[in-house]
């Protein structure tokens, strides 16, 4: 098929096409903080250490698709786990 051809389908053709996506897992992850410290520091965590992190509990939360940024959201609490309320869908 052609470019011009491509470009120029249907939605219901573009619909057919998105349906085929419909059962293809990915991994969806959120990344809620991120922190620099040494190896001499890794090295030295202990169980029941606390790591801070640069972030607020605040501060909105990416959602990744496979490694790659999507949304932006809010951590909610959904029944007794974490969930993300979208507050943004990125662009590419």
């Amino acid at each position: 098929m052609e470019e011009s051809e491509a470009s120029q389908q249907s939605p219901s053709a573009d619909s057919a096409n998105l349906s085929l996506l419909e059962d293809v897992s990915v991994e969806v992850s959120l990344r809620v903080g991120t922190c620099s410290m040494t190896m001499g520091e890794v090295l030295q965590l202990e169980s029941g250490d606390v790591v801070q992190m640069n972030e607020s509990i605040d501060d909105p939360v990416l959602l990744y698709l496979n490694d790659k940024a999507v949304a932006i959201g809010e951590v909610v609490l959904v029944e007794d786990r974490l969930g993300l309320k979208i507050k943004e869908i990125l662009e590419e």
